[in-house]
């Protein structure tokens, strides 16, 4: 009997509608629900625990300007494990960036530093793909392989180029920086709304102050680039083949697809990427000027944050979002701030309690339970966070995300597939 036909023996065969099929909502709104959600929680506990840290202009511009190297970081990952390599070697190539940043910039300017970094990441880029690839190393063995050697290379060339310069084997001398642009009408209006300290209209106006106060050029390129990447890897032909690669190599070569020149190609366009990553942390206002090994893992947690973006551009600006606003606010907040967040995230898990209890999924809503009473345990009994563990907040962050979202993830079929070209035939 065909699919939606019924049979009926007076009258023969009946059709009955297919039952209808739920609509998904599309990513885009989703990303926007959880932006207000998390905006709403915050300001809740902005409210309750009297800290106006959590929803600060200088919170969110501080956040931003430290979230910048992890997206790099982050979309750099994507590209590379989206053509079925892994990149565990991000960090090294970020501190490539780092080096050729402020080697450019204090000899040609801020977008010759740019385009150096750019170049040194994709130098690194390209080792990786050469031992990956052609050789058929390891892609964790090459990764950590390509960290040792980045941070090795980096300083000897500090050593060789900066220290006649600036006296400081380990310190560049001060290099040019971006200037920044800020709309002032709008931002002078949003200060206002800000210092009336107003639920939620505060908050939100206090957000949206830091995002449009002293913006750099590389922060509207690095956040452009979360788009231009989706459309390029899902909305042409060429993204098509690159994605093919990373989900099953064997059957896009028997297709004609040139896979070891589309894995080159990605791995490329990541180690570029993460020299960006490297060079925002060189070139913004505010930044330090070259420091050996300056990026203090930031590639590790670029790639946590792809990872808990599934993959996804979209995903991973919300990783990095939430890595760099936790990154901000211990630098702007300090202990008491930190603090007031465990108390956000406590609301949120009774929220996500809410939730698993609408769905019935018991054991989910349990852990829920447990987690925000440990969380809230820990506020209640302490006034201060200790000054020694604020700094590595973005770091158990990290830990705590990927441990919730490791069970919705999905990564590529063939990440990480040692490829031989003719092996499918």
């Amino acid at each position: 009997m065909a699919a939606g036909i019924a049979d009926n023996p007076v009258a023969g065969p009946v059709h009955v509608a297919p039952p209808p099929k739920r609509r998904r909502i599309p990513g885009w709104l989703n990303g926007v629900l959880w932006a207000v959600g998390a905006i709403a929680v915050l300001a809740t506990a902005s409210y309750l625990t009297g800290n106006v840290d959590l929803t600060s202009s200088t919170t969110t511009q501080t956040a931003l300007r430290l979230a910048l190297p992890i997206l790099l970081a982050a979309l750099g990952g994507l590209w590379a494990e989206r053509a079925g390599v892994v990149n565990i070697g991000l960090e090294g190539m970020m501190i490539l960036g780092t080096w050729g940043a402020a080697f450019g910039s204090y000899y040609g300017g801020v977008w010759v530093g740019l385009l150096v970094a750019i170049v040194f990441g994709a130098i690194g880029g390209l080792l990786h793909a050469i031992a990956t690839v052609t050789f058929g190393v390891n892609h964790i063995v090459s990764g950590v392989a390509i960290n040792l050697l980045g941070l090795g290379v980096a300083k000897y060339l500090a050593h060789l180029v900066f220290q006649p310069l600036s006296g400081n084997p380990r310190q560049s001398p001060v290099v040019p920086k971006f200037d920044t642009y800020s709309a002032t009408g709008i931002t002078n209006w949003l200060a206002d709304l800000e210092s009336e300290q107003r639920v939620i209209v505060s908050d939100v106006a206090g957000i949206l102050r830091g995002l449009l106060t002293q913006v750099a050029p590389l922060t509207m390129i690095a956040i452009l680039l979360v788009p231009i990447s989706y459309l390029i890897l899902w909305r042409t032909r060429f993204g098509l083949r690159l994605r093919s690669c990373g989900e099953n190599p064997t059957a896009a070569e028997s297709l004609g697809v040139n896979v070891y020149a589309f894995k080159y190609t990605a791995v490329l366009i990541s180690g570029g990427l993460a020299g960006m990553g490297g060079a925002s942390l060189v070139l913004l206002k505010d930044g330090a000027d070259y420091l050996e090994n300056q990026t203090n893992g930031r590639g590790y947690i670029g790639l946590a944050a792809m990872i808990f973006g599934n993959w996804r551009p979209g995903g991973l600006l919300g990783g990095s979002a939430l890595f760099g606003y936790t990154d901000g606010l211990q630098l702007s907040g300090r202990g008491p701030a930190v603090l007031a967040l465990l108390y956000a995230a406590v609301l949120l898990l009774v929220v996500v309690v809410v939730v698993q209890l609408f769905r019935r999924k018991w054991f989910a809503a349990g852990a829920a339970v447990l987690a925000a009473g440990l969380l809230y345990a820990i506020y209640f009994s302490v006034d201060e966070l200790p000054r020694d563990l604020t700094p590595y907040a973005p770091h158990f962050v990290t830990l705590i995300v990927l441990a919730v979202a490791s069970q919705r993830l999905r990564m590529p079929q063939a990440d990480g597939f040692i490829y031989r070209r003719g092996q499918g035939s």
